[in-house]
């Protein structure tokens, strides 16, 4: 069998004579160190008055941190637009008047001669009492008595109301030949106005939404008799 020539390249790890030239190279080095370790190379130098200020956060040092910072409000952006304010909804006499609010007293009104506290609760009698003394203290009542002259246009916003109701409710009726439904809100309607006159006779506050914009159109379209 022919021997395999071999290079200067070709090595094998595991010839004896290879393991001795490794310890020999290695003895050789661990015997002259180039480096030696140098004892009391560094030593604590004290804070200079920069590093003193970056201890604080709220320093005048170069950085600072925001991370706690409050900002009460930011700028507005000009690619977003404002967002719109709506306006705000018809408020009654009683809450934009101060004098409203006040519990009705016994004392005279104007232009009719009834005590204020019948002057605001007559305009929610029913069976159309309060219709006809609501266009009364419409008509004769000054502007002066916001009180009387708001609970008189809401009592007539309200008959009106109730009246175009039992319509529609006399309408159905005549064609299904059937009056309960009719004959059910107009005792529902008796009790709401009694109820509402209860407490206007009380000093209550009452405001009915569903016709604020009708008894504003009245208070301000009906003129009184005698302008104050």
């Amino acid at each position: 069998m022919m021997e395999t020539k071999k290079s200067k390249y070709d090595t094998n790890p595991l010839e004896a004579n290879e393991v001795t030239k490794a310890e020999a190279a290695w003895g050789q080095r661990n015997s002259n160190p180039a480096t030696e370790e140098v004892k009391g190379a560094t030593r604590e130098i004290g804070s200079s008055a920069n590093e003193t200020a970056r201890g604080s956060v709220y320093s005048e040092a170069p950085t600072r941190r925001y991370d706690n910072l409050h900002i009460e409000s930011p700028y507005p952006s000009v690619f977003v637009p404002p967002t719109p304010v709506a306006p705000p909804p018809y408020q009654p006499a009683i809450a934009q008047n101060p004098q409203v609010t006040q519990r009705p007293s016994s004392r005279t009104v104007a232009g009719i001669g009834l005590p204020e506290k019948w002057a605001m609760a007559l305009p929610y009698a029913p069976f159309y009492i309060g219709v006809v003394i609501s266009l009364i203290e419409l008509f004769l009542v000054p502007r002066s008595e916001a009180k009387v002259r708001f609970h008189a246009s809401q009592g007539l916003a309200l008959h009106l109301a109730i009246l175009v109701v039992q319509t529609l409710f006399g309408v159905v009726g005549a064609i299904t030949d059937s009056s309960i439904g009719g004959s059910l809100f107009k005792v529902a309607a008796m009790v709401f106005l009694i109820f509402s006159m209860i407490r206007v006779f009380q000093g209550q506050p009452r405001y009915v939404a569903p016709v604020g914009e009708l008894t504003k159109w009245f208070n301000e379209h009906i003129h009184p008799r005698n302008k104050s």
